[in-house]
């Protein structure tokens, strides 16, 4: 099957979406199937940031070939990136399928486009955020609003399946009302890096010489940083050798996290890494920290979490979205309401010193949680998928 992955983004570019689609290519060639991944020169969407000028493709497996195209977008919170001669590389190459990725894309129209003119099937990977989680002010909400109401209906009832991760998903998509095609629940894969041997490696790097509390992610108006850090402040009074470590591009919400942070009184005990490119040297961060934290507006999966708990350290998620379904409260960590400061703060305190509930439930994390969510059993359900759409 000669497979055409349509992405906003690729690795080097950070984040979830990228990977996945880095990682099912990366299989897909290996079993035979020729993958073209299209995608933009794009490193981050907000604030815009194109890879640099003298970026080189690294080399890729054969029958894997990564094709970036120019990609523009509308100015301030009317940000949206479009491609350009997408449609014309598709004709070019003709794919016998193509795969989007993330809903509410231009690659999703172009897809359409190309399906009414050539009869080439589409599936859709959701990656799906609901309105009122997504980054932005109110002009990007309704935005956001118009196309669930007005465009997205053709663009997702046209593609022969939807793709989501979890059930939860699924159910947030109907609440558009529009019909869907038939509906694939294929959840994640993950695969553990290898932390650095240096059982204080990450520690050393950026000064910490106390317990710490660990977020990895974009530090974006979505991920309930400001309520992370009024917890920490609580904790802090009552650990003052703690220490809250947050890992991520900034999305938008730095400058006011530094703001708060400086508000209570605590700048000194808060490292603000930025993005961390070694794989090794952040499974290290996962190992060391004493909870890892995700206390999101909304995450579609939370593919995060299985960092942490690949390094045995239990979780304290917000009770959203996919989080649920693989989080069991209890077992693995701690499920909390988003955004809620006091019971964030309750549960860090709730086993701060109870080291040995923390080592068994990141025991289960690690043991009993990981495993189920294997990149090859990833790609088994989309060859399968892919063989239904071609009728093969």
């Amino acid at each position: 099957m000669a497979l055409a992955q349509l992405s906003t983004r690729y690795p080097p570019a950070p984040g979830g979406v990228e990977r996945h689609v880095e990682e099912i290519s990366r299989r897909l060639v290996t079993r035979g199937h020729p993958v073209r991944v299209y995608t933009s020169r794009l490193y981050r969407e907000f604030p815009w940031q194109p890879l640099p000028a003298d970026f080189v493709e690294p080399p890729t497996p054969p029958g894997l070939s990564v094709q970036r195209v120019p990609a523009w977008s509308l100015p301030g919170e009317l940000h949206y990136p479009f491609f350009r001669g997408l449609y014309r590389r598709l004709d070019a190459d003709r794919p016998e399928l193509l795969h989007v990725h993330t809903y509410g894309t231009n690659q999703a129209a172009v897809a359409r486009r190309y399906h009414r003119r050539t009869g080439v099937p589409y599936v859709i990977t959701a990656h799906y955020h609901p309105i009122w989680s997504i980054h932005g002010g109110r002009v990007r909400h309704l935005i956001r609003g118009f196309y669930d109401r007005r465009l997205a209906a053709p663009i997702i009832g046209e593609a022969t399946r939807l793709i989501v991760q979890t059930h939860e998903e699924e159910r947030l998509i109907r609440v558009n009302g529009f019909s869907l095609p038939r509906v694939e629940v294929i959840p994640p894969g993950y695969s553990p890096a290898t932390p650095l041997s240096d059982p204080e490696a990450f520690r050393r790097a950026y000064r910490i010489d106390g317990p710490f509390v660990l977020f990895v992610g974009r530090l974006a108006s979505n991920k309930g940083l400001q309520a992370l850090v009024e917890a920490f402040g609580i904790l802090h009074r009552r650990d003052p050798t703690a220490y809250l470590v947050l890992v991520g591009a900034d999305g938008g919400e730095q400058a006011s996290v530094e703001r708060k942070v400086r508000e209570l009184g605590v700048a000194d005990r808060v490292r603000l890494t930025g993005f961390v490119a070694d794989e090794s040297l952040l499974a290290a961060g996962f190992r060391e920290a004493r909870w890892f934290v995700l206390p999101s507006q909304y995450e579609a999966f939370g593919l995060v979490l299985l960092e942490s708990l690949a390094q045995g350290t239990p979780v304290i998620a917000s009770r959203v979205g996919g989080i649920p379904e693989f989080i069991e409260d209890g077992k693995a960590g701690r499920l909390i309401p988003p955004e809620d400061a006091t019971a964030l703060s309750a549960a860090l305190e709730e086993l701060w010193e109870d080291g040995t509930t923390r080592t068994r439930w990141g025991s289960y994390g690690r043991e009993s949680v990981v495993p189920r969510y294997q990149w090859d059993q990833v790609v088994d359900r989309l060859e399968a998928v892919y063989a239904e759409v071609l009728g093969r």
